[in-house]
């Protein structure tokens, strides 16, 4: 008994210094950061050796949700939902694609998995150069028509001020919650095969329950709230969202290449001696074995399309409204405007949004862990 003490005590100690280092540098920065977001350091006596701060509390996040000069924010924000929902599609659909064509071991094989995995390898500045010089409106992919016969594009890849999916922002909370209860009733379906009883009551109930709320009492949510305003989908962001699917789908590739390669050729075996076919095989034994990966690849790539700031800065500049994104916002307002609270604020946002997608799955690996 003695012993086990002793050794929980090294262990202690030998952990220590990195504590203190993970509490200060880490945790303690974002707790000033926090503080600074709630305080109204910014305008002309900013830059002072010592600036006056008073404490405001939300009031810098209220501004930047409902506030006039929010609008930059607010779009910047709907773009980096934009940004996210189609890097996750594209990078993870296409990576699995082609690491389910990889796995048929074609000839060549180690060629392309290279050919593939290298975009990875370079920078979001190199790579956001690159793109920009093939999505120039005047060369670039455009003109690659010119060459079989046809008229060249005129698409604006990166400077198109055209937009869908266009909404107003004062809807914005019916929208999400729309948004949530169509999630927990797709959950609930999905979950119908394993328990019905749980599925029911955990997920398809408060989906249907959220819903009919939200439709019937939606509109009792004052609109004062939220400035009238448009947001949606500017088609300039799809050049970036091109080039960080290219960047990334690699990566995901390697992920499932590697799972798919640790399958057991024994279950594959039995389950084509069972009648399955290559996409069945696939849909229904090989992908749903790799449910970690996928969730992995998720948490991962979601973090990334929120720090976007070097691949869009190199491709657009950081004045193109269109294609703008929180983290370049907070740039621009802390290092250009010096509008120091508002910029720590546009980085609590960002950390927060960052944080639900990290903190389910950390609670999920505990459970596991603790199952076992």
């Amino acid at each position: 008994m003695r012993e086990a003490s002793l050794d929980k005590l090294k262990a202690f100690l030998t952990l220590l210094p990195s504590m203190i280092l993970v509490g200060v540098f880490v945790y303690g920065f974002i707790g000033n950061t926090i503080w600074t977001s709630m305080t109204d350091w910014g305008g002309t006596g900013a830059m002072a050796l010592d600036p006056e701060k008073h404490f405001v509390g939300l009031e810098n996040y209220i501004d930047l949700f409902t506030g006039f000069l929010g609008g930059n924010f607010r779009q910047d924000l709907v773009n980096a939902v934009y940004y996210s929902v189609m890097l996750l599609a594209g990078a993870v659909g296409l990576g699995m694609f082609i690491a389910i064509l990889l796995d048929q071991k074609p000839k060549g094989e180690d060629l392309l998995r290279t050919i593939f995995l290298y975009p990875m390898s370079l920078s979001f500045i190199v790579s956001g150069t690159i793109w920009r010089w093939l999505l120039a409106p005047q060369g670039g992919v455009n003109v690659l028509p010119k060459y079989f016969g046809f008229e060249p594009l005129t698409f604006k890849w990166l400077s198109s001020q055209s937009a869908i999916l266009v909404f107003n922002w004062q809807d914005i909370l019916r929208i999400l919650a729309y948004v949530a209860a169509f999630v927990l009733i797709m959950v609930g379906v999905f979950m119908l095969r394993k328990d019905q009883a749980k599925a029911v009551k955990r997920w398809l109930l408060p989906g249907i329950v959220l819903g009919t709320l939200v439709w019937v009492f939606g509109g009792l949510i004052p609109d004062a709230l939220f400035m009238e305003e448009e947001h949606g989908f500017n088609l300039a962001t799809l050049g970036i969202i091109i080039a960080t699917i290219w960047q990334y789908s690699g990566y995901t590739m390697a992920l499932y290449l590697a799972g798919f390669n640790g399958i057991s050729q024994d279950l594959r075996d039995a389950a084509m001696l069972d009648g399955a076919s290559q996409v069945g095989y696939y849909r229904y034994v090989a992908i749903p074995m790799l449910k970690p990966i996928t969730i992995s690849a998720v948490i991962i790539l979601s973090h990334i399309s929120l720090k976007m700031f070097d691949l869009i800065f190199a491709m657009t500049g950081p004045d193109n409204a269109a294609t703008g994104h929180p983290a370049l916002n907070m740039y621009l307002t802390t290092f250009r405007g010096n509008e120091f609270a508002k910029g720590a604020a546009i980085a609590i946002v960002l950390f927060l949004i960052a944080a639900m997608f990290i903190v389910p799955y950390l609670i999920g690996q505990y459970r596991q862990q603790g199952r076992r």
